[in-house]
């Protein structure tokens, strides 16, 4: 059997990382950092997709500076809208070649009491949102039988820019951190969304947009709780901290979130054969391999 030959963008960054870590042995893989490709030079996506004749494209390049976008639309629309736009429209020039399109939850507007199914209407409450579904609708658009849209949400690894780093940082740094408890969503790791992409890259007949998260609801509150409690019983932390709840009114920032981050994955979970990980004992693991 040939290999599976996938170009995998923005290599560097969480997801990235952890789908380069975890490549099946039957795939090819070329990892891309943005140094190496700038998906928002459509000149220079077909010259690599031209060079590397892909059988998959996973694009795992995004802008994800969620507040810094409101005052950057352009450089967020370029990378998060023109830049799965150029890759789908190099695919496409390849027999068969599929794309994976990472996106999010800050496609809804949160407003929602349930979960988010994948056909849920979207409203997007920020530039970075819009950006996203904008980077959605061109891959599709272009790529629609060969096309996957997954989205996620909450998410963290031991390396890059996220929520449980920055925690770490602050609880080291002082007796008390205050943290938003009325948005609600699932935390999920990055190792867990590089499982699901590459089930989805072994089955060929998957397309679509999908949802994956790790399972179980929580606030940012409760998800800081638990970082607090599992960092001092894996020895990142040395000493208590004070975890105070705050309402999002009371932490203002230049982008909108969704209150309601929760994404129904059951169709995923069905499709690809797959069971999400509980947030919690998904938090336990990255912890214990920070040490």
């Amino acid at each position: 059997m040939l290999p599976l030959r996938v170009l995998l963008t923005g290599a560097a960054g969480q997801v990235g990382s952890a789908v380069r870590a975890s490549a099946p042995p039957r795939v090819e893989l070329t990892a891309l950092t943005r140094a190496q490709l700038n998906i928002s030079d459509e000149a220079e996506v077909h010259r690599a997709i031209s060079d590397y004749q892909p059988f998959l494209i996973i694009n795992a390049a995004a802008y994800t500076a969620v507040d810094k976008a409101e005052s950057e639309p352009a450089a967020a629309l370029a990378i998060n809208a023109d830049g799965p736009r150029y890759l789908a429209r190099a695919a496409e020039t390849i027999p068969g070649c599929r794309l994976v399109q990472l996106s999010t939850d800050y496609v809804f507007d949160g407003a929602a009491a349930e979960p988010y199914r994948p056909t849920d209407a979207t409203h997007p409450l920020s530039v970075y949102g819009r950006s996203k579904l904008e980077g959605e609708r061109a891959a599709l658009g272009v790529l629609a039988e060969r096309a996957v849209i997954l989205r996620t949400a909450w998410v963290y690894a031991a390396t890059g820019r996220n929520f449980l780093l920055t925690m770490l940082r602050l609880m080291r740094e002082r007796a008390e951190v205050r943290v938003v408890n009325d948005q609600f969503g699932s935390p999920t790791s990055a190792a867990s969304i590089a499982t699901a992409i590459w089930a989805i890259a072994l089955r060929p007949a998957v397309r679509g947009v999908l949802h994956w998260t790790d399972s179980g609801r929580t606030t940012w509150y409760d998800f800081a709780i638990a970082i607090a409690a599992q960092a001092q019983a894996a020895g990142l932390l040395t000493t208590p901290v004070k975890v105070t709840a705050i309402t999002t009114a009371e932490y203002p920032t230049a982008a909108r979130r969704p209150a309601n981050s929760v994404l129904d994955t059951r169709e995923t979970v069905a499709q690809l054969g797959l069971s999400p990980p509980g947030w919690q004992s998904a938090l336990r693991v990255t912890l214990s391999n920070m040490k």
